[in-house]
């Protein structure tokens, strides 16, 4: 608690000195200061601050919002990390960040994941039901604009307050593939009660269990659905978390105890070398056959379930490689009711494998066949890569 007091203080120091700095100073004077060796917030970079502050008032022909400037300072020390995964959230945004974790919030109801290298969101998946779904918005549809304001940029969770911040209807731009122009889509928000698990028998007693996110909600949903599809006798079992793009440690966690043997389950290490593990009691080992399928937009979080699971030999790992998120991030809130996120350490999965930018290579690699990742909904019968995980648990 004393360590987020003092981040405050920290905050509210340098944003008090801002206001109260002389105008009227040399700009050169001012950066020939020594004080850089000390960090990047010395006296001269708020007075510089304050100076280029003071010049944008005396010359800017448009309003100038202070809080919207003071907020983008903030935003502007992330965004030079140079890290797509670090950012600074105002309070709404981390207010917003941490209802998602729950399960429930306004919105249009789509999972949507920022491209690393070429900073584009798309969507990778819809909410069956839920706005985005019932407007037509199709998973790997590219965002383009938000209300007319091109997202080109922006950080994933922008693009995001950008769509919840619509006045009852987001109107969307998107680039779909097949296309040759660009789709215009209104979109209502709504109270969005996320649907993290779904699970259904299929033939021959395989229970199939869907995890599409890892939120608080995941592992109880995840406890209900296996009870249920246990209670209908089933004697073999696909996990599906193609196209999760990840979310709380603690959560997959949790349902790991479900299914791994005693042992390690993943561990980080800081920059210092400093590890922390997360182990399994080896309880409720699952007993039955397993498979699990993954893709190119399995991440974070469903990389660490697909690691264990194979680094245990407990299941066989089905589809295509998977995103390569091997870094873990941090939130640190301050008492002012804004928060920071950013990379503190990487993970490894139980034999000791690091795979950031690379991936998790599945045992059975089965391609989707084409056109059918431009379906919303895919039948179970033609959706191969269930077939080949079919196959697998009936041990052919």
């Amino acid at each position: 608690m004393e360590q987020g007091k003092f981040r405050k203080g920290f905050i509210v120091g340098m944003v008090c000195t801002l206001i109260i700095g002389g105008g009227g100073l040399k700009i050169y004077d001012i950066v020939q200061s020594n004080e850089r060796n000390q960090g990047a917030v010395t006296d001269s970079f708020v007075q510089k601050a304050k100076y280029i502050e003071n010049t944008v008032k005396e010359s800017y022909t448009g309003d100038v919002d202070d809080e919207e400037m003071e907020e983008y300072m903030y935003k502007g020390m992330m965004a030079s990390l140079g890290d797509p995964y670090s950012a600074y959230y105002t309070s709404e945004e981390y207010e917003e960040l941490t209802t998602e974790t729950t399960g429930s919030y306004e919105g249009i109801g789509v999972v949507m994941q920022q491209d690393a290298d070429t900073g584009e969101v798309k969507v990778v998946r819809c909410y069956e039901g839920a706005p985005g779904a019932e407007a037509g918005l199709q998973p790997e549809d590219v965002l383009i604009q938000v209300n007319g304001e091109s997202v080109s940029g922006m950080e994933l969770s922008e693009v995001v307050d950008k769509v919840k911040s619509s006045q009852d209807t987001a109107h969307l731009t998107i680039a779909r593939e097949g296309e040759s122009e660009y789709l215009e889509i209104d979109i209502p928000l709504e109270e969005v009660n996320i649907p993290v698990v779904e699970h259904e028998m299929l033939d021959d007693q395989i229970g199939y269990i869907a995890l599409y996110e890892f939120t608080e909600q995941t592992e109880p949903q995840y406890q209900e659905a296996f009870e249920d599809l246990e209670n209908q006798g089933m004697e073999r079992l696909i996990i599906d978390v193609r196209n999760n793009p990840g979310g709380l440690l603690t959560s997959v966690c949790d349902i790991l105890e479900d299914i791994l043997p005693e042992g390690l389950i993943v561990y980080t290490e800081d920059k210092d070398g400093n590890r922390e593990e997360y182990t399994c009691s080896g309880e409720n080992e699952l007993k039955i056959p397993l498979a699990v399928l993954v893709n190119g937009n399995s991440a974070s979080a469903s990389e660490i379930f697909a690691g264990a699971i194979q680094d245990y030999g407990t299941g066989t790992i089905v589809g295509t490689t998977t995103f390569g998120k091997g870094i873990v991030q941090s939130l640190i809130p301050f008492t002012d009711g804004s928060a920071i996120k950013t990379t503190t350490a990487k993970y490894y999965t139980p034999s000791g494998r690091c795979i950031h930018g690379t991936g998790i290579e599945p045992d059975v690699v089965a391609e989707l066949d084409e056109g059918l990742e431009q379906e919303t909904s895919i039948p179970h019968e033609e959706d191969n890569q269930l077939q080949k995980a079919i196959e697998v648990v009936k041990g052919n």
